[in-house]
């Protein structure tokens, strides 16, 4: 009579593992779908760059509405949710960052176009920089759980893309700094300053989606 009730207790964590194991796969598809949407951020904002309007500006602006409703959902489906594939605070952190790169993809794009700000070669460099941080972000996520060391590799080229951004950074305000001459120069000046720091930041939480996809590697695979 109780070898039923004994066998139930000592397979009860198997069968609630097999009753879960499939369902956390959706954290995955979720954050793989912000990925690419931010990957296609990282395309319209270098198209806007080299046709500045209303129309390009737009495009980014779809996407990060678009990505907000990604991130929304996958928080919903998280706080109901009782296993997931790797940690709960890696899977919320990364989901926010990989958010973050695109509003500060569209603050830019929508400074500028509110601004008249024009492109310059700083501004179209950073741009290149970021769709190919983003393009990385999106093959180390890729290649998760299959692949670790290469993702693994992915977020390193991720993060070392952020060095030659700091290094554009410095550059680009170095070059503003030394143009006002007036005070129009000075109000050019400080509508580029913005823009740069909002790409800049973009670059920065990157190198945050790159350092939890390592942390992620590291803990469970």
């Amino acid at each position: 009579m109780l070898a039923r009730p004994i066998h139930a207790l000592f397979t009860f964590p198997a069968r609630l593992r097999e009753r879960f194991r499939k369902r956390p796969d959706q954290f995955l598809d979720r954050l793989r779908t912000q990925t690419r949407i931010t990957v296609r951020g990282g395309e319209a904002l270098q198209y806007y760059m080299s046709h500045p309007g209303r129309k390009s500006a737009q495009r980014v602006r779809q996407l990060e509405k678009d990505a907000d409703e990604v991130h929304r959902i996958l928080v919903a489906e998280l706080n109901r949710t009782f296993a997931t594939p790797f940690d709960r605070k890696d899977i919320q952190v990364l989901a926010r960052v990989l958010d973050d790169v695109l509003d500060e993809l569209w603050a830019s794009v929508n400074e500028m176009d509110i601004l008249g700000v024009q492109p310059n070669d700083y501004l179209k460099e950073m741009a290149r920089l970021l769709a190919t941080g983003t393009e990385e972000i999106k093959l180390a996520m890729d290649r998760l759980p299959q692949h670790p060391s290469v993702a693994t590799m992915h977020a390193i080229r991720a993060r070392a893309i952020n060095n030659t951004m700091d290094t554009l950074y410095a550059q680009a305000l170095a070059d503003l700094f030394r143009k006002p001459k007036d005070l129009d120069g000075l109000v050019e000046m400080m509508k580029l300053r913005e823009v740069y720091r909002h790409l800049f930041h973009a670059s920065n939480r990157i190198v945050e989606a790159a350092n939890v996809i390592e942390d992620i590697v590291v803990k469970f695979f």
